[in-house]
């Protein structure tokens, strides 16, 4: 099957990012009217197998100097299969992202995956940063 990203506010579909944000340790309680005003206030990352929605992942961004990673994940029976780094790759080469002097996020889980994509630790233990110059 076809994997697919879309960065179309109307094609993200709230009801699965909404079930599965609100079983992670940073998103609990989140209202689904919550989910949805994320999703209309950010430049948002839909990836699709088919049809099927098996992953997320939005920034909140002026979309010139700086960016937030928020909210990344991949369903659970769709990891391990090079997906998230997929994503991640595509949500990199936005042109609106890639011009970003600095992207920054927080993880308490998945340092390996952003090491990857040139994100470094900063001084504080969860929070990491990629940087760009030019």
């Amino acid at each position: 099957m076809e994997r697919r990203i879309t960065d179309r506010p109307e094609e993200i579909d709230i009801a699965f990012v909404h079930t599965f944000l609100t079983r992670t340790y940073w998103a609990q309680g989140r209202s689904l009217e919550d989910v949805a005003r994320c999703v209309e206030h950010s430049l948002n990352f839909g990836l699709f197998l088919g049809d099927e929605p098996i992953g997320y992942a939005r920034v909140v961004t002026d979309r010139t100097v700086y960016g937030y990673l928020m909210d990344v994940f991949i369903s659970e029976r769709h990891r391990g299969q090079g997906h998230g780094l997929f994503l991640m790759e595509h949500v990199l080469a936005h042109p609106d992202i890639a011009r970003l002097r600095i992207l920054r996020l927080a993880t308490r889980d998945a340092h390996g995956l952003y090491t990857k994509l040139g994100f470094v630790p900063t001084e504080t233990g969860n929070m990491m940063e990629r940087k760009h110059v030019g």
